[in-house]
């Protein structure tokens, strides 16, 4: 065997058998390979069925779908849920998020802290075992981690969704619900803003080939099925296009929809059916994610903090409501119609005003001799319809007013019972590459993600509410000046001043990433 000689060694390592140099190098070659797989970013990702079945008909499957990522400092996982939240309402019970991150901790050894769940707020009913399915889905993506390469981008939707509050012309404003009529088209000022950024996440196999796709939107998936089957709505349906089409698992995050509504949401006149709007927004982030360039970057940061809100005080303005609603009882006045003569009487006023009590030639003829007979008909009848239609106005106004006085009462006791005048909340960062994103365990309306994203230092910056619990809606400072008006400001716990302190460690959290 021919002596081996390597340039500047001394003469006892003068040769080294071929073979044995050949299996070094490819050991070296290997370790560095593993070294450089250990040193970048990996990722795993899973999803499991969690439709109830047992709940009635089904017309689409929900899931929960778990991403863990990992660099050699940093664990972190990301679980979204087709529920209507993580616990407090619908059918993950309260103890769900605590469980699942102590057995997480137990059977990987991942941070409690590092563990972010989020709901898409659909309307759907998952199994009564979503615990243990949620915990095999976390234990599957650890299981199954590979290199990734990263990369962020941004896409557009603006046809699918409406904000759901309507400003009024006196100042006051009503929100677009199932749960109550809306108000006189003449008293609509304006509407407010909508956020139609889709924030997109793409990790791609070491092959190029998509692993995950994360996509954050703000819009309530509520439009429901055709069918009246159970359903993971729009966004259901969107992930399901963005799977089909990539072969990646696609992970959405809801955003600031707290208040934005499926567009045409009180619509009458057609089938209520999620999937056509879930298919534009599928496509229009399928759009975004063939835009992304993915590059190695290993970038993984996650910040946890608890912050303390205000609790709001409702007891002042629960009176105020209740003086409302009796000043609107007692403007109820007595009328000559009921709904059988309202209705063909109102068609007939209104499809000829000049002549609505017979043909024109009778008219004709009453001018003709003198006569007002048909003329004071007329008024009488006019009189009659305007009185009915004020007293059905204001039966729609209490039906708003006796909803959202329930939430009020109902958030007054809570608040009360809570032997605390603050609110400990859970806020998360998570930097993933050029990817930010900070969340936020309740229904953030959409205005307060715009300001987060205008104000933070991170170019690519995308904000999660109903994230890590439930605490109801979070909505503006000047939104809660209309507390009783709308479910928004009605439905919530906390206090008008909340929205600076939050905004404020938000930004800081922001800035820390």
């Amino acid at each position: 065997m021919r002596d081996f000689v390597i340039a500047g060694m001394e003469p006892r390592h003068k040769w080294v058998p071929s073979r044995l140099l050949l299996v070094a190098v490819v050991a070296s070659v290997c370790c560095a390979s593993r070294c450089a797989d250990a040193a970048g970013l990996r990722a795993g990702v899973a999803k499991v069925d969690v439709t109830n079945r047992e709940a009635g008909p089904v017309n689409d499957p929900l899931f929960v779908k778990a991403l863990v990522l990992k660099n050699d400092a940093t664990t972190a996982v990301i679980v979204t849920v087709d529920a209507v939240a993580i616990a407090e309402i619908g059918s993950i019970p309260n103890e769900f998020l605590s469980n699942v991150r102590r057995r997480v901790e137990q059977s990987l050894g991942i941070a409690p802290e590092s563990v972010i769940v989020n709901a898409s707020h659909c309307h759907g009913i998952v199994c009564t075992d979503i615990e243990d399915r949620t915990v095999r889905a976390i234990e599957q993506a650890a299981q199954e981690l590979v290199p990734v390469t990263v990369g962020v981008g941004q896409g557009h939707e603006d046809r699918i969704q409406e904000n759901r509050r309507l400003i009024l012309k006196d100042g006051r404003q009503v929100d677009v619900r199932q749960a109550y009529s809306l108000p006189p088209d003449e008293e609509v000022a304006a509407i407010g803003p909508i956020d139609p950024e889709i924030g997109v996440l793409r990790l791609d196999r070491a092959d190029g080939g998509p692993l995950a796709v994360v996509y954050n939107f703000a819009c309530h998936p509520i439009q429901a099925a055709a069918s009246g089957g159970n359903t993971a709505d729009i966004t259901g349906f969107a992930s399901q296009v963005i799977e089909d089409n990539t072969g990646a698992v696609a992970l959405f995050l809801q955003g600031c929809g707290g208040d934005i509504n499926p567009v045409m949401y009180k619509d009458v006149h057609f089938p209520r059916d999620a999937e056509p709007l879930g298919n534009r927004l599928g496509l229009s982030t399928l759009a975004a994610v063939r835009e992304v360039q993915t590059t190695p970057d290993d970038r993984l940061t996650v910040v946890n903090e608890h912050l303390d809100l205000p609790r709001a005080d409702l007891g002042a303005r629960i009176i105020a409501v209740e003086a409302d609603r009796e000043r609107l009882v007692d403007s109820l006045q007595g009328t000559y119609l009921d709904l059988k003569t309202f209705l063909p009487l109102v068609t007939k006023y209104r499809l000829d005003p000049a002549h609505p009590s017979y043909e024109s030639h009778r008219y004709l003829l009453d001018e003709a001799l003198g006569r007002d007979d048909f003329a004071r008909l007329d008024a009488r009848n006019r009189r009659n319809i305007e009185q009915y239609i004020r007293n059905v106005h204001t039966m729609e106004q209490l039906t708003r007013i006796n909803t959202n006085l329930a939430l009020l009462r109902k958030h007054q006791q809570q608040n009360l019972a809570a032997g605390s005048r603050v609110l400990d909340v859970e806020l998360v960062g998570l930097r993933v590459g050029d990817f930010v994103l900070t969340t936020f365990p309740g229904e953030l309306t959409v205005q307060i993600g715009l300001n987060l994203k205008q104000a933070s230092p991170q170019e690519h910056t995308f904000v999660a509410g109903y994230t890590n619990g439930y605490i109801y809606y979070a909505p503006t400072t000047e939104q809660l000046q209309n507390v009783g008006g709308a479910q928004e400001d009605s439905d919530c716990l906390l206090a008008p001043h909340w929205q600076g302190i939050y905004e404020a460690k938000a930004k800081e959290i922001l800035g820390s990433l």
